[in-house]
């Protein structure tokens, strides 16, 4: 006789999960992992949790004496990192939520060219925004299958779609500014999806880009844009400089001397990782 049903479990593999969805009225899960063996892995601490403790935390629940969220900062009051997973466009995408303290603000990351949220580059410029206090939020925005056909990685409206309502989910976690850094063909889908009038995106970078790609929409934009390009990739500069001209908000075109398109070199990434916390910092926490 209930009148809603809310099936909630911590972690389940990916096939058991796709059975329950349709099993209760809502369906949370916070982890579905590819590599699922048992729930005990996944897990810091298994030891059983008392009634009593259950108890506990559902009569908190139930008179809203519950104080362990900081709704006024909009993040939690402890580091937090967790894989999580994402519904968007009716597709099930798995990132990587990383925020500090009090994180006054949160970047997502929009990957290119088939390259995951593992994707070392990214995860490098990531852990500087950590270390300034910056939330990061690093996903998949295609599936293993899908990623297995190259053409996929092109499909920029797709992309730029699911990338817009993984942002309506990450408002759903934070009530803060955020920002998008975009590489290759994700920096043309970070682009197209700040262009909708009701984006609300407060910055966004481009390393090593495609912005070129999200076409007439650029001069949609009205986030402040970074375009951070290698001296030493003379056609992906030429088509960051044609973005550039296209963009009618605040933009600015920076070239890191000698650095190919993976900014391989020695302090190149280095470079790429100060000047986007510094464009963040400046445009999302001011």
């Amino acid at each position: 006789g209930a009148a809603r049903v809310v099936l909630a479990v911590p972690v389940a593999p990916p096939d058991a999960a796709q059975r329950l969805r349709d099993a209760a009225d809502e369906f949370v899960c916070l982890s579905t992992p590819f590599g699922f063996a048992a729930v005990g892995e996944w897990y810091q601490d298994f030891s059983q949790t008392p009634d009593d403790e259950v108890v506990s935390l559902l009569a908190r629940a139930a008179d809203g004496t519950d104080t362990e969220t900081d709704t006024d900062a909009g993040t939690a009051d402890a580091d937090v990192a967790e894989e999580v997973a994402i519904d968007a466009c009716g597709v099930r995408l798995t990132g990587d939520l990383n925020l500090p303290a009090g994180a006054k603000a949160i970047v997502m990351f929009a990957h290119g060219s088939g390259s995951s949220r593992h994707s070392p580059r990214n995860r490098h410029v990531a852990e500087a925004l950590n270390r300034a206090g910056l939330g990061t939020l690093l996903f998949d925005l295609l599936t293993p299958a899908e990623e297995a056909n190259r053409a996929n990685v092109f499909a920029i409206e797709t992309l730029a779609d699911r990338l817009t309502d993984a942002t309506e989910w990450l408002r759903g976690r934070a009530a803060v500014p955020i920002g998008y850094f975009g590489a290759s063909t994700g920096a043309a889908a970070a682009l197209r999806a700040a262009s909708s009038p009701d984006a609300d995106i407060g910055a966004v970078v481009s390393r090593g880009g495609r912005p070129d790609l999200a076409g007439p929409l650029l001069a949609g934009v009205r986030a402040p844009t970074l375009l951070i390009v290698g001296g030493n990739d003379p056609q992906v500069l030429d088509l960051n400089r044609a973005a550039e001209a296209a963009l009618r908000c605040e933009s600015h075109l920076e070239v890191v001397p000698g650095a190919t398109h993976l900014f391989e070199e020695p302090g190149a990434l280095d470079q790429v990782a100060e000047l986007a916390r510094d464009w963040f910092l400046g445009h999302l926490v001011g």
